[in-house]
């Protein structure tokens, strides 16, 4: 995640979501479309937990050292991720790179087996654009403090998205915001969705990974990105007005269309795991 992204989820705002936080009725009836919230910028939600982040610094050890066997096997899976460049993988690796909305917001159909929109399905829309911000965010204690090289800027390689390469060089490739995102989808999926959590996770896990094949991330950035999503859906769980959101998307998403069968027939041959990755 680039500090193109944190400048669109940071800002001025936040000090507003912790005041606003917290200000939904969990009994109240969800309504049609969805309520008004904090915004980081016109048209961009703010988080649910504001500055209340868990501590990313805390929750995850050292990046592995250049020359240990943790490292060795850092390098091992970027070879092996690197093989599926300009490959339908890479495709779908291109695609989630992309954290922009309306876009971000179909990653899950195929997983869900449902399409999500802003239309038809405002608050879990909505609780995925607020989200996004809680899980992405709280990566950046660490990512400042250890500012870790990325693996494109290490083998002096190129990403699947060359434009955000500028910013990426500066901006620390351990955890990883991207999977911290996916990884907490993933995790709020799961109750939104019950009956679909097999998928939903494996899908999950296919984005952060996702990071491999951009050759933007290292497989320990992975991994320790997946713990501050953990860590930070488990704060979520403390906010009233996110649990009453995920009540209100799932009834949503009973209602809601089926997903794309011709592009999820597509999808469900390369979620399987990269070679080596954990």
């Amino acid at each position: 995640m680039s500090r193109q992204v944190r400048a669109l989820l940071a800002g001025a705002c936040m000090t507003a979501v912790v005041a606003c936080a917290g200000s939904a009725v969990e009994s109240t009836p969800p309504p049609a479309v969805a309520p008004q919230v904090p915004e980081l910028k016109p048209g961009v939600p703010a988080g649910y937990l504001g500055r209340a982040l868990p501590d990313s610094l805390a929750l995850v050890p050292q990046p592995p050292a250049p020359g240990s066997s943790a490292f060795a096997q850092d390098e091992a899976v970027h070879k092996a991720a690197q093989a599926l460049r300009n490959t339908p993988r890479d495709t779908l690796a291109t695609s989630d790179a992309d954290l922009h909305f309306p876009h971000a917001a179909s990653t899950f159909d195929c997983a869900l087996g449902k399409t999500v929109s802003k239309d038809a399905t405002p608050r879990l829309y909505l609780l995925l654009q607020r989200t996004m911000v809680d899980g992405g965010m709280a990566t950046y204690k660490a990512k400042d403090h250890y500012k870790r090289q990325r693996p494109f800027v290490h083998y002096d390689e190129h990403t699947c998205a060359p434009g955000e390469e500028a910013a990426l060089r500066n901006d620390g490739s351990y955890p990883s915001g991207h999977t911290a995102i996916g990884w907490t989808w993933g995790l709020v999926l799961v109750e939104v969705a019950p009956d679909r959590a097999d998928a939903v996770l494996a899908r999950a896990r296919s984005f952060g990974e996702s990071r491999l094949v951009c050759n933007a991330h290292w497989q320990s950035d992975i991994l320790a990105g997946r713990t501050v999503a953990a860590g930070a859906v488990a704060r979520l769980h403390t906010d009233a007005t996110f649990r009453a959101d995920v009540a209100a998307a799932r009834d949503e998403l009973n209602a809601a269309a089926l997903a794309d069968s011709t592009k999820c027939a597509a999808e469900s041959a390369l979620v399987s795991p990269i070679t080596g990755a954990l």
